[in-house]
């Protein structure tokens, strides 16, 4: 069997498209590691080469995204459903650490994940703080409320929580909302890596691999050291605090330099192989630029047609990496998707919950991909003026 493939034009929001040199050479990997006559995901995630593919991921993402001293990189199983639990219970036992108080998590909603993360905390028995809620504000979600406009965090807020970018509603912030004494939580599952950010504006940063860098299953954590110092389970439990589970207790899991239970190595080596490839390309400042321009294309494309088609997402809070769009008239959009098809463009058809149009633009997808789907858009568009 060949491992050669036509380069894919597909747009799915997750699992995504990566870098076929990348699958190429996790293909040999799996195969025989190093030429050790095993594959990396045979091999156990303890030994001295697992271990060192840890090791050099962590040290990618700290390059790319110059991480500073006063932060750490760990990877657990799962994804950003994961962390919604994890990371309530976790920036808790943080706070009554610090404090001695039992705290309440302060959440930002802006779009289907940003909810069901704070459901997911109520559901744990966490006290529960909204700041801002666009779809009670606006009546739906595609738009971020202004910082001014949003409440307080309360005196006993431990965590401020956002979703960085809403794959399923196409929005992304475009500013980091920044407090005084409480620490920032951002969910970048779907924007990782895509461009660059101040690490140390946040206390914590989680993000699900399988949307923009790697597969599925698992997530890395970018973690405030300081918010490793955690109260004890009998102080937790005298407070009310809902414990962790060992599985996903940040401090151990970063006191076994993220084995202390079976990391999926081959997975974790797929998300090394992504980073060495972005290195190789220049870097994030590269990476941005080329994805602030596929998205700069569709969006040009989309806009020019306003009675073809509906863009929900104005202005700033339009994300680069998920551009969702609705077609008028009836048909019109399995008419799109039908004609996307024939050109090979795959991945297009909106999320369940919403309908519609998405495409994915992460870092793997190409701008020659991209381009063809905006001819897609521009002759979809002329035709049904």
């Amino acid at each position: 069997m060949s491992l050669q493939r036509e380069e894919p034009k597909y747009f799915g929001a997750g699992p995504a498209v990566l870098p076929t040199s990348v699958l190429q050479q996790a293909a040999v990997d799996l195969v025989n590691y190093q030429n050790s006559g095993l594959g990396i995901g045979e091999i156990s995630h303890r030994s001295g080469p697992a271990i060192q593919v840890i090791d050099d991921t962590k040290n990618l993402f700290k390059e790319l995204l110059d991480i500073p001293d006063t932060h750490e990189v760990f990877f657990m199983q799962g994804g950003g459903t994961t962390g919604f639990s994890s990371i309530p219970t976790n920036l808790l036992a943080s706070y009554a650490k610090k404090t001695g108080k039992k705290g309440k998590g302060a959440y930002v909603v802006t779009g289907a994940w940003s909810k069901k993360s704070v459901q997911e905390a109520q559901r744990l028995g966490v006290e529960t703080q909204v700041l801002s809620d666009s779809s009670k504000t606006y009546g739906k979600f595609g738009k971020i409320q202004p910082f001014e406009e949003w409440e307080k965090p309360a005196e006993d807020a431990a965590y401020v929580y956002y979703c960085d970018n809403e794959t399923i509603n196409g929005v992304e912030f475009p500013f980091v909302p920044e407090y005084e004494g409480v620490e920032v939580v951002a969910d970048m599952s779907s924007n990782i890596l895509s461009r660059k950010i101040d690490v140390s504006k946040f206390g914590l940063i989680m993000a699900g691999a399988q949307k923009n860098v790697g597969l599925a299953g698992l997530t890395i954590y970018i973690i405030k050291k300081t918010l490793l110092e955690q109260a004890s389970d009998d102080e937790l439990k005298a407070l009310g605090v809902p414990l962790v589970p060992i599985a996903f207790h940040y401090p151990t899991v970063v006191k076994n330099n993220s084995a202390y239970n079976t990391i999926p190595i081959f997975t974790v080596h797929i998300l090394k192989l992504v980073l060495q490839n972005l290195v190789k390309q220049g870097g994030l400042d590269v990476q941005q630029k080329t994805n602030e321009s596929k998205a700069s294309k569709l969006y040009a494309a989309l806009d020019a047609y306003p009675t073809v088609y509906n863009t929900p997402v104005k202005g700033d809070a339009r994300s680069n990496m998920n551009v969702v769009f609705t077609i008028e008239g009836e048909g019109a959009e399995a008419e799109f998707l039908a004609a996307a098809k024939e050109r090979k463009l795959e991945g297009l058809k909106g999320h369940r919950s919403v309908g519609g149009m998405r495409a994915s633009l992460y870092n793997a997808v190409t701008e020659p991909a991209t381009e063809a789907l905006v001819e897609l858009v521009k002759q979809f568009g002329e035709k049904h003026k």
